[in-house]
């Protein structure tokens, strides 16, 4: 049942003036977990686009071979084994007795299919063909048995790429379309969760799978408002309307932590928000002279601009002041506890030494330039690109901000509408974080996926390479992820700005283990 709460004015004093409004409420049910969520989710198709919050979703109703830890590290999913046969080859063995949600029996075929979907979706707006392409062939010799062959020899980052694909019927890859995944007819999966209905920008609502073939959630029901303004997400959390929240509002956290009815879960995020540049065409737009004319040429393909650019980042006070003590400076593409980081150290803050950098690459004046960033995908997402205009102002570069809700803004930044671009990115691995971000954009090899500026460098796409193709040990590969980390980090390929916490808010008599991939799985919370 839906009713409609107006939240109370002494609430809103307590949290923000986005809290007075109209949120629909569903009647709470005795075993329903209400989540309320931070960024929009865009379609069901799990193969459609790929950013954190449709994934996350996707892992309730559509499994990946291979599952992950609280921690990032690669677990058993729907396959148990994963080897290598010889240098091109890997072997996987799937889980025996998991059934589809319709009855039907899970087989080595739905794999194929679902491996092979990727590269038909030719117009989704993220796609998933990074973690498909180093597939050459597929064979299935028996239900329960996939063969793949690889394109490059001895392939080191597999578990990640089976980690990342959700697997779904052979019947739905197919046959079926985007308006079937969101309107349920194509929503069959083998999670432990089923399909009820999809609301576009309002909720969620999915059944538990009492046929699961693992640990049965404890909830009959999981329910997910998409509640992005933060006044409005806190608000809902108090006012009962909602059990847990994710990404705090800085604004809250403290509140929320002297409140005895509520308890927070915090753990370091994957995720590191940094600043993509068009390094690409001559012309970038929103890219002029201070009078408002073309400058002729393209500055962010200068190394000098890059480097003036990340010496102008104040990280501190970003991470002190905007985010409120929720962050931490970033040095790299991934966050410091993952796979492959080169354990550098942010720039230094240097507006002196940005400004020589400027003049020496031929901009002693500056130049003019709109920033363009979500205002509900991250936390504090818009605050941050205005702070970060008003430090590139500091130094010369006159900084405009433009920020739009992250459907618009992804499908314009994809199509190259922007100079200067806020993206933010998880990973479990530098080496697969930079593949998808720094690697030469290339439909043949999958690189380069979410490479909004066009950034190449033949040397860093080069130690990529080595680094996923090292399988002589961990240890090895680790080291060859850092020396690429690093290289991208010299060459400015992207600008770190931050890495994020993950948080979550809840209700006493819930718990949950926070996860790095900043992910809520509502299989994986419990009653005290």
């Amino acid at each position: 049942m839906i009713r409609r709460t107006l939240l109370q004015a002494s609430l809103s004093m307590a949290l923000s003036a986005a809290a007075l409004t109209l949120i629909p409420v569903h009647a709470a049910h005795a075993e329903d977990l209400r989540i309320g969520l931070a960024a929009d989710v865009t379609s069901m198709d799990p193969h459609w686009n790929n950013a954190g919050p449709n994934n996350a979703i996707a892992l309730h109703i559509f499994e990946s071979l291979v599952f992950m830890d609280k921690n990032a590290r690669y677990i058993p999913g729907l396959a148990l084994s994963w080897k290598p046969v010889n240098a091109i080859t890997w072997e996987i063995k799937l889980r025996p007795n998991v059934k589809w949600h319709d009855g039907s029996p899970f087989t080595s075929e739905d794999v194929k299919a679902s491996l092979e979907r990727p590269e038909k979706l030719t117009n989704a707006p993220g796609s998933f063909t990074s973690y498909t392409k180093p597939i050459a062939r597929i064979d299935t010799p028996d239900a329960l048995t996939v063969r793949l062959t690889m394109n490059v020899p001895n392939y080191a980052n597999l578990a990640n790429d089976l980690n990342s694909v959700p697997i779904m019927p052979k019947k739905i890859a197919a046959d079926l379309s985007q308006a079937d995944f969101d309107s349920g007819k194509a929503m069959i999966g083998t999670g432990p969760y089923k399909f009820v209905r999809f609301a576009r920008g309002q909720e969620i609502v999915m059944q538990r799978n009492p046929d699961y073939w693992g640990p049965k959630p404890e909830f009959d029901r999981a329910i997910f408002r998409i509640l992005t303004d933060n006044g409005a997400r806190t608000a809902a959390l108090l006012a009962g309307d909602v059990d847990v929240i994710e990404s705090i509002p800085a604004a809250d956290v403290a509140k929320l932590k002297q409140n005895p009815k509520f308890k927070i879960e915090q753990t370091t995020s994957w995720r590191t928000i940094f600043w993509q540049m068009d390094q690409s065409r001559d012309n970038p737009p929103f890219v002029t002279d201070k009078a408002g004319k073309p400058l002729g040429k393209n500055p962010f393909k200068d190394v000098r601009v890059r480097a003036a650019i990340s010496k102008a980042l104040n990280r501190d006070a970003i991470v002190s002041r905007i985010m409120e003590g929720l962050a931490v400076p970033a040095s790299s593409i991934v966050s410091p506890q993952i796979f492959g980081h080169p354990g550098t150290k942010p720039d230094a803050y240097d507006v002196e030494g940005a400004k020589k950098l400027l003049a020496q690459a031929g901009y002693p004046d500056g130049f003019a330039l709109t920033l363009h960033a979500t205002n509900n995908r991250y936390l504090n997402d818009a605050q941050v690109a205005q702070a970060t205009a008003g430090m590139l102002t500091r130094i010369g570069i006159q900084t405009k901000v433009e920020t739009l809700p992250v459907a618009a803004y992804f499908t314009r930044a994809r199509q190259g509408d922007f100079a200067f671009e806020m993206l933010g990115w998880g990973s479990a691995a530098a080496d697969v974080a930079l593949r998808s971000i720094t690697g030469t954009p290339n439909p043949k090899t999958g690189y380069g996926t979410w490479n909004w500026g066009k950034y190449s460098n033949p040397k860093l796409d080069q130690l990529i390479e080595k680094s996923l193709t090292t399988v002589s040990s961990d240890k090895d590969r680790e080291q060859n992820a850092r020396t690429a980390a690093k290289f991208a980090l010299e060459d400015h390929a992207i600008i770190p700005s931050h890495s994020q916490l993950a948080m979550w808010a809840m209700r006493k008599g819930l718990k949950y283990e926070a996860r790095t991939d900043e992910w809520s799985l509502a299989q994986f919370f419990h009653k005290e």
